[in-house]
């Protein structure tokens, strides 16, 4: 189950988010719940100091729920974990780049749904290769 709580005024598309989730999961070959939270960047910015010591808003948090000390984020055994993904931010960053939104909310959801499945881009240059090439992988395939 993909659960999503848009937290913002901002309308988003539940059904392309959901696709972009799935798509990744079946491409993994894995299966689990996951949590969703769409969160302006005052709120982004807030939990990404709070939780990764750094004073600035992001586009994407995501907790993986094995990670967890706290029991609301383990809500089964099928429970992947929690998405933060911040639509303001994205679009921000993009329009700088010159780059179109969607592409920006994409890359950084399946940036964020590969944390869920362990894949880790901070620990080794092998292991950032590995998730740099599933993160091409499915941005060229959806």
């Amino acid at each position: 189950m993909i659960e999503i709580n848009n937290l913002t005024e901002g309308k988003i598309s539940s059904k392309f988010l959901k696709k972009i989730i799935e798509f990744v999961l079946k491409g993994e070959k894995k299966k689990g719940d996951i949590s969703l939270a769409i969160v302006d960047s005052s709120r982004i910015k807030e939990l990404n100091k709070q939780y990764r010591k750094k004073n600035k808003a992001t586009d994407v948090l995501s907790f993986l729920a094995k990670n967890q000390l706290d029991d609301k984020f383990n809500a089964g055994e099928n429970y992947l974990g929690e998405i933060v993904i911040c639509p303001e931010y994205i679009k921000e960053k993009n329009k700088e780049a010159g780059l179109v939104f969607k592409k920006g909310l994409t890359r950084a959801l399946i940036h964020s749904v590969l944390h869920l499945l362990e894949y880790d881009h901070e620990k080794s240059k092998s292991k950032r290769s590995k998730m740099e090439e599933r993160e091409r992988f499915f941005f060229k395939r959806i």
